[in-house]
């Protein structure tokens, strides 16, 4: 159950939907309200990543996802200034992290986060892998929040429980397990389900990959009508780049998607104006697409 490593796919297009959805909802619930924030990752990851490493440079999945969108639209590019908002403001998130034109270092959703709380938020890290729950400590003390942020070695479907709800009455779940085993699509859907009747008005976000198995294609259903059952807002969002071609190009995932229960009201615009833009970058064959659609106010 150990074998996923995020670190070969760091930067690919499935990053790129859901950390510049992920950076639209911070910038939002960040600037909302003052009311501190309860914001929890259930698999964190190792937290920040070097697409310059061995790792990635096996893989080359960045060359399909951020960096073509770098070039065009990053510090410096061409057309920087043409960004859509929830683009432009990714872009500059990352462009933090690295001091000159290169894209080198990447941060995962924990350094995200961490990079837009507020000194009155909350963030906690679940990680279970032996290995990147190690790199994570390391790389989240350099942060130097240990009143604010913390990592905890677990299995982040079950410890959320624990957290939920907050004091505050406001927060933010990132769920987005490797779906390396069958039963994670099954602990999703629960862990939602749980969450809401434990905390209904959190804001609720969900990656999963689009791939050829019943049970990732039945998941943004479910949590659809769970939203609807509840009578919660929610936003389902899909990026797919296509086929790689007949040249002997690896195939990798194609596609991915991010289902929100309660988004910001400002997402659906933000992501519909963005979302053309990337698929024109990153699109390389047949089946290559994009889709937002969301409830009705």
């Amino acid at each position: 159950m150990f074998s996923y490593r995020h670190a070969f796919h760091a930067g690919n297009h499935a990053d790129v939907l859901k950390h510049m959805t992920l950076v639209a909802i911070l910038r939002y619930l960040t600037s909302a309200k003052d009311t501190p924030l309860l914001l929890a990752d259930t698999h964190a990851g190792t937290g920040l990543y070097r697409l310059d490493s061995g790792d990635a440079q096996t893989s080359g999945e960045a060359s399909e996802g951020v960096l073509p969108l770098w070039q065009q639209y990053g510090p410096g590019a061409p057309d920087e200034a043409r960004a859509p908002e929830a683009l432009a403001a990714y872009l500059q998130l990352l462009a933090g992290f690295n001091g000159g034109e290169a894209l080198r270092k990447y941060p995962g959703s924990p350094f995200i986060t961490a990079t837009l709380m507020r000194a009155q938020d909350q963030l906690r890290l679940f990680e279970l892998h032996p290995t990147d729950s190690r790199l994570l400590d390391n790389n989240v003390a350099e942060l130097g929040r240990p009143d604010a942020i913390q990592v905890v070695r677990n299995n982040g479907f079950a410890g959320l429980k624990g957290l939920l709800p907050p004091s505050s009455r406001r927060g933010l779940v990132l769920i987005d397990p490797s779906y390396e085993l069958k039963t994670d699509y099954g602990q999703v859907t629960a862990t939602v389900q749980d969450a809401l009747q434990r905390f209904a008005t959190g804001c609720y976000v969900v990656w999963y990959p689009v791939i050829p198995r019943p049970e990732a294609h039945d998941l943004p259903r479910k949590l659809k009508a769970m939203a609807q059952q509840a009578g919660k807002s929610w936003l389902h969002a899909t990026l797919a780049i296509g086929r790689a071609g007949d040249d002997g190009a690896r195939d990798g995932l194609r596609a991915s998607g991010m289902f929100i229960i309660n988004p910001p009201f400002v997402l659906k615009e933000q992501l519909e104006q963005a979302l053309p833009v990337v698929h024109r970058l990153l699109k390389r064959g047949s089946g290559a697409s994009w889709a937002v659609e969301a409830s009705k106010a």
